[in-house]
């Protein structure tokens, strides 16, 4: 009986062998590779001839955060950090005649919206190269701030933009701590140490001093929509800016944005601005980064809780417990 058993393993033990080099790939290369992760340039669209004049596209996708994307193994990049170094490698370039940026993001926090803004106004001040936005499945709050740096706003015609606003997330469980029992006090050096706290309700002045810095901010999001669209008067602004979303067709007539076409149809009008004759699209990647053409999903946009589209969008990193923040987002169902 032992032998008979030790043959039956040793069958089932070859059987596996066979089927796990049956599976093997024919062979396995070792390459070196470089542990330099400076952004290399890649070119996506080379249209005929030997075109020397560039348009670089430079993706601002899922969440804006002014820190570093979290990620299930390690940290991710810094958003806003990336960018920059994007922004500085297509200004250094003379060739670059051009930057397209294309957005699919709901927003984000203030900080982040803001500074990306700015990165994308210094550019256009110091270089002179034109800079439009193309907007993708949404480009909502944040993502219509940093739109409004642009020279041009595109959109697809499926394109989702709008939700002019600010919001403030906090969560209240006092309530549910009571109903088991359990309190967690606060020793503080003044009555509104701990406001917004999700372990107590929020007194009438709390709220009253989170809604002055809510209008603040409301406010300077208002003066660069105003800034940024000189067709639209304040007041029109502010009559738009409810939070709403528009689509593409509707934020065309409103004035949000200048166009509803491709981003062909955008690298077609950038080349007509600059006088190109033939160019080259080229995006900037970490090395092992493979993006086969300007559709493919930009890097570090993975491990963010994002799914950006009508019906979910999940959040996580942005509204956890004990954290309230000052958002630029559009976020339904929060």
């Amino acid at each position: 009986m032992r032998r008979h058993g030790t043959i039956g393993s040793a069958w089932i033990f070859g059987l596996g062998m066979i089927a796990v080099v049956g599976c093997m790939p024919d062979g396995i290369l070792l390459t070196p590779v470089s542990t330099n992760r400076e952004l290399v340039e890649e070119t996506v669209i080379r249209e005929r001839g030997l075109p020397s004049d560039k348009i670089a596209v430079i993706d601002v996708t899922g969440i804006l955060l002014n820190a570093y994307e979290p990620q299930f193994f390690g940290q991710g990049e810094h958003p806003v950090s990336r960018l920059l170094e994007q922004l500085d490698k297509a200004e250094r370039d003379p060739h670059v005649v051009a930057v397209v940026l294309r957005i699919n993001s709901p927003g984000g926090s203030v900080t982040a919206s803001e500074l990306v803004h700015q990165e994308i106004a210094r550019f256009r001040k110091s270089t002179g190269k034109p800079v439009f936005a193309v907007m993708m499945d949404v480009a909502a709050s944040g993502g219509y701030y940093v739109a409004c740096a642009c020279d041009e706003i595109w959109a697809y015609n499926s394109s989702v933009t709008g939700s002019i606003g600010v919001l403030a997330q906090f969560l209240d469980v006092s309530g549910t701590m009571q109903k088991i029992g359990m309190n967690a006090p606060a020793i503080t050096s003044g009555p509104n140490k701990d406001a917004g706290s999700p372990f107590k309700s929020m007194t009438p002045e709390q709220r009253a001093i989170f809604q002055t810095i809510v209008d603040e901010m409301y406010d300077g999001f208002v003066a660069v929509v105003t800034s940024g669209r000189p067709g639209i008067t304040e007041e029109k602004v502010r009559e738009l800016a409810d939070g709403r979303v528009y689509t593409a067709g509707q934020a065309l007539e409103l004035g949000l944005i200048d166009h509803v076409g491709t981003i062909r149809d955008a690298f077609a009008a950038l080349k007509e601005r600059t006088g190109s004759k033939a160019i080259r699209v080229v995006t900037y990647r970490r090395p092992l980064e493979y993006r086969p053409n300007y559709y493919a999903q930009a890097p570090g946009a993975q491990g963010t809780g994002v799914d950006v589209n009508l019906i979910k969008l999940d959040v996580p990193s942005l509204t956890g417990l004990g954290t309230p923040q000052f958002l630029y987002l559009w976020a339904p169902g929060h």
